[in-house]
Formats: structure tokens, sequence, C-alpha cells
């Protein structure tokens, strides 16, 4: 059976058929054609798939696509304007947040949930809101420094959106 799912996907309304099955992760991936959202463990393990549903941090690969109708869901590939990365995306340059860069786009759609609810957080406040992601590359120090980063340059005034 399917259904028409409407949503507003990266700030733009859509409409599309979906099996009432289809996972939010597949139709991002396969039927919109946005392949920043990773498929890593397939059991909400890793974190590589977080969006963003109504600003909260999600797993799509757990989350059927059915769910989102009527909300917003922000995937990485609405950070960013006219070339010029988010905060978050520049944390994760300037302070070397991501390494193989596989989790990467799960970290920093779980980091912008986090800074858009609280703009200034504590080193603690930044791993419990990170805690549900892993990466394999790095100790995870360099990926603290680029939310804490993101943070200053919001409190700077040197970015706009998280």
């Amino acid at each position: 059976m399917a259904r028409l799912l409407e949503l507003t996907l990266n700030g733009r309304p859509r409409v599309d058929a979906v099996p009432d099955n289809r996972l939010l992760l597949d139709y991002l991936r396969e039927t919109v054609g946005l392949t920043g959202t990773k498929t890593g463990c397939d059991g909400g393990e890793c974190g590589a798939c977080t969006i963003l549903l109504d600003d909260t941090p999600t797993l799509s690969c757990l989350t059927l696509a059915a769910t989102a109708a009527g909300k917003r869901v922000d995937t990485e590939e609405s950070l960013g304007q006219g070339g010029v990365l988010s905060a978050v995306q520049r944390g994760f340059h300037d302070k070397l947040g991501s390494q193989c860069g596989y989790c990467t786009p799960g970290f920093v759609m779980a980091s912008v949930g986090l800074l858009r609810r609280n703009p200034h957080p504590t080193a603690a406040e930044i791993r419990a809101a990170l805690g549900s992601n892993i990466c394999r590359c790095t100790g995870y120090v360099k990926i603290i420094e680029a939310v804490e980063h993101a943070s200053w340059l919001l409190k700077a005034g040197e970015a706009t959106e998280p």
C-alpha cells in the first residue's frame, strides 16, 4: 500500500507517493536523491543517518517516511547558503572534525539540532547530544572542538545559522 507523503524537505514543500513500509532514510536517498544522509548500521546504533525532524535529531533508518507527514525534515543538504558553510559545517572544517567523513553528516545534523536548542552548550552537553553517534576514525576530541567552534562562530556573529 502507498500513500501521499506531504512534508517540508530542506525548506521546500514536497509531495511523493511512498509505500507504507518505506524508511525515511530510503525515501531521502532513493526517492529524493539526497545522498548526504548515510546508511551505516541499519539498526539505529551508529547515528550516520541522523536528520532533523522538526528540529529534533532523528535516526532515519528507524523512522518510517510516513511519520514525517506534515513535518519539516532537514538534511545536511539544507545547510549553508550561496556556497557559504553553516557554522557547524565550518566548525568541522576549521577544527578537522571529520576523518573519512562517512559519519560526518550524522554528527553535523545532531550538532545543528543541539545548537538550535542551545546555542552555547558546554562540552558535557555536546558529548551528551552526540552520544548516539559513532565515529570509527577519531577520538571525538576534534568533533567536540568543532561544535564548540561553531557555537563560538554563532556567538561572535560570524555565522547566523548553526
